[in-house]
C-alpha cells in the first residue's frame, strides 16, 4: 500500500519592507516680504471699495429720506447733515472695514488677496486672531496714516496733501519692515500679530478652511 505523504503547510516567505525614501526638508513658513503684503492689500482694496460704495449708497438714500426736504430742481440739492457723515457714515466705514478683515483672518487669517500670494496672518502663538485682535490690527495699520494727515492738513490743507500724507503714511508700514530686523510691520508690532508666507504644501484653501473651522467647533 502507498502511503500518502502528509501534506505541509507552506509558509509564505514575509514580505521585506522596501524602505523608504527621506523625504525632503520641508519649508516652514517665513515672514512675508512687504511688497507681496502691498499687493494682496492692492487686490483686497478693489472689493472693500465695492462694499464701500455700497453701504455708503445706502445710508446717502437713507439719510437722504430721513434728514432733508427733497426738491424737484438742483438748486434744491442739499448735503447730509455733518452729524450723519460723522456718527453715522464714518464709522459705518469703519466697521464695514474691520468687519471684512475681522471675518476672513477669523475664519482661514487670509483675505482673497491674500490667498493669491500664500499670505496668511496670525498671532504671535500662531493661532487665528480674534474679533478684538483684528480690530487691534486694523486700528493700529490706520496709527501712522491718522498721523500724517493730521500733520498734513495743518501743513497745506488742500485734498491733494491729505491724500498725499494718508499714502505716506500707509506706505511707511512696509517700509517699516525693511528696517526692523525681523521683517515686521507697524501693525505687526503694536498688535502682536505676523504676517506669514506660507509654503505651498501648507497652503490650505480659503473656502477649505472655513469648512474645517466649522468642522472643529
Amino acid at each position: 500500500m502507498s502511503k500518502t505523504m502528509p501534506k505541509t503547510s507552506i509558509k509564505s516567505k514575509p514580505q521585506r519592507k522596501m524602505p523608504q525614501k527621506s523625504s525632503p526638508d520641508i519649508e516652514e513658513p517665513i515672514i512675508a516680504h512687504p511688497m507681496e503684503r502691498v499687493i494682496a492689500i492692492v487686490y483686497d482694496g478693489m472689493l472693500i471699495l465695492a462694499l464701500l460704495f455700497l453701504v455708503g449708497t445706502v445710508l446717502t438714500v437713507i439719510g437722504t429720506l430721513l434728514t432733508m426736504q427733497t426738491g424737484t430742481e438742483s438748486v434744491q440739492a442739499q448735503s447730509l447733515p455733518n452729524w450723519y457723515q460723522n456718527f453715522i457714515m464714518t464709522p459705518s466705514f469703519v466697521l464695514t472695514l474691520v468687519g471684512f478683515y475681522g471675518m476672513f483672518w477669523r475664519r482661514g487669517g487670509q483675505t482673497l488677496g491674500m490667498q493669491t500670494w500664500r499670505l496668511k496672518t496670525v498671532n504671535n502663538a500662531g493661532h487665528l486672531l480674534t474679533w478684538a485682535q483684528s480690530f487691534k490690527r486694523i486700528l493700529t495699520a490706520c496709527l501712522m496714516p491718522v498721523l500724517c494727515v493730521i500733520i498734513g492738513s495743518l501743513i497745506g490743507g488742500s485734498r491733494a496733501v491729505i491724500l498725499t500724507s494718508a499714502f505716506f503714511g500707509f506706505i511707511f508700514n512696509y517700509i517699516f519692515c525693511l528696517f526692523n530686523r525681523r521683517g515686521l510691520a507697524v501693525q505687526d508690532m503694536l498688535s502682536n500679530t505676523i504676517t506669514l508666507k506660507m509654503p505651498k504644501v501648507a497652503q490650505e484653501g480659503l473656502w477649505r478652511g472655513f469648512r474645517n473651522r466649522k468642522k472643529n467647533r
